[in-house]
């Protein structure tokens, strides 16, 4: 018979089954308890379809002056980041769930390279929208590339994919980036659309460039999908990476996009000043629209940050206007509570309730998206329509803030400066491994080396079953739209 903990013993003498908290923490008292099993996501490498590579030869940063590689310094591919580092464990003390986890090589220096650095020309190019950051990444990689590795032949491409086969690439060195990380926008310049992928191979090819840093979004992304994989059909020793760039952080996989923090900071200040204006007025609502096409993770963290705000409107969740538990009902409650209201919009929510022509509903950008209406002017007008119908004699202010292009255009602050700095040369450590087609990111907090094709599908929505979500709701204490919306009907 086994021997069992004084706990179990107690438990079987009463009769007693106890709770299954209790039967778990009995268990690992006495137990270990063991992981479900592990995939690990290949990366493609070079020599994949190059069968005759060699490495280059040691790493250059053995003779670094600055460095000084000791045991561990360098990682090998048994060096691995799981998705998941939160899970459930059954009574047995098994892992209940997830029912596998998924692990991504680590990112960091490798022992051997496979670029020589005299042989080695680097492109930078930035794509799509501005985000703060993007002046950072390009100068450390420009200084990451230079200094770490000795490589000298750097070029910027400028005006995003289509300054590859239409604008000579400029030359880039350290003392031109110097102040880079200080400016906001993108130096190199850049642009939505011209993807031609003939002509942008062609002019890899043709410029003799064998390593390709693309920083853009998740469109940007899907394009460095297609670069990668006809750079590997032509077999061309030529190393692809992509550094995500969104910020309103709607990239998957990865902890969080560079620019994302900047972007909380700047947008909390508008809804500081947005707070200010509906205060001072009489029956005054601050109305405040944030970058979040897709995703509300701008909206969600600067309410959050704030505590100034009444409701919080993102594309994840459905609202109304009209009728019991809408919008409107609500917004008077609290302008009789309070004297003052705060709403945050993110712009891709409730574009299903703004009426569109026929042609604003066929209407596309350059990157083929479906252009937004500008939700917030809609509100606004919707506001005052409903406030001069019910209450004609009554003052009524609404004070529209739109800080798109103010959050966009600002330099990174100094967390994702800093954040910058470990994606730029997490970057070049793992083209100069030999690996290609892959984002660098954080995943919990470590820096891996994920496949491009798995980042361009992935997408990072707000789950409004977290806690987070929730943790908003009880702030602002506005009603849940969905549920009032099922029980209307």
């Amino acid at each position: 018979m086994a021997n069992l903990s004084q706990p179990e013993a107690t438990n079987l003498a009463a009769g007693r089954n106890p709770p299954p908290e209790q039967q778990l923490h009995d268990h690992l008292d006495d137990h270990a308890f063991s992981f479900s099993p592990i995939t690990l996501k290949k990366l493609p490498h070079l020599s994949d379809y190059l069968q005759d590579l060699q490495p280059a030869g040691s790493n250059p940063l053995d003779h670094n002056p600055f460095f000084h590689p000791s045991d561990g310094f360098y990682v090998n591919t048994s060096d691995v980041v799981l998705r998941q580092v939160a899970c459930r464990l059954s009574p047995s003390g098994t892992i209940a769930s997830p029912s596998h986890h998924l692990a991504y090589i680590r990112a960091g220096p490798r022992k051997q390279i496979f670029f020589d650095h005299c042989a080695t020309r680097a492109a930078i190019v930035t794509c799509g929208g501005l985000c703060p950051g993007m002046n950072t990444v390009i100068r450390e990689l420009v200084v990451g590339l230079w200094d770490l590795y000795g490589v000298r032949q750097i070029y910027g491409i400028k005006a995003g994919y289509r300054g590859f086969y239409s604008i000579q690439p400029i030359e880039l060195n350290p003392k031109m980036v110097h102040n880079w990380h200080r400016r906001g926008g993108t130096v190199l310049e850049t642009s939505r659309g011209g993807f031609d992928l003939t002509k942008i191979v062609d002019a890899i090819e043709n410029h003799g460039f064998n390593q390709v840093y693309i920083i853009g979004g998740d469109g940007t992304m899907r394009g460095a999908v297609k670069i990668f994989e006809e750079v590997r059909r032509r077999k061309l020793k030529v190393g692809v990476t992509g550094i995500p760039k969104t910020v309103d952080n709607d990239v998957g996989i990865i902890d969080r996009s560079f620019g994302f923090q900047t972007a909380v900071e700047m947008a909390e200040q508008a809804i500081h000043a947005a707070h200010v204006e509906a205060e001072s007025a009489v029956n005054g609502i601050g109305l405040v629209k944030l970058m979040g096409r897709s995703t509300g993770h701008i909206a969600l963290h600067a309410t959050l940050s704030s505590r100034d705000v009444d409701c919080c409107l993102i594309p994840e969740t459905e609202y109304y206007l009209e009728g019991k538990g809408g919008l409107l009902e609500f917004l008077e409650q609290r302008l009789k509570e309070r004297g003052h209201a705060v709403v945050v919009v993110a712009e891709g929510a409730g574009q299903d309730l703004i009426p569109r022509t026929t042609a604003q509903k066929e209407e596309r950008d350059e990157s083929g998206n479906m252009v937004f209406l500008d939700v917030g002017a809609w509100l606004k007008t919707e506001l005052k329509k409903w406030w001069d119908r019910e209450h004609p004699h009554e003052l009524f202010t609404v004070k529209y803030i739109d800080p798109t292009y103010m959050i966009r255009a600002v330099p990174a602050n100094a967390t994702d400066n800093l954040y910058c700095t470990l994606v730029a040369h997490s970057a070049i450590h793992g083209l100069m491994a030999g690996y290609t087609g892959f984002v660098t990111g954080p995943i919990n907090g470590n820096h891996a080396y994920i496949p491009l094709a798995d980042v361009a599908q992935a997408k990072n929505e707000v789950n409004i079953k977290d806690h987070k979500w929730e943790w908003v709701r009880s702030i602002t204490n506005q009603p849940d739209f969905v549920k009032s919306k099922q029980n209307s009907v």
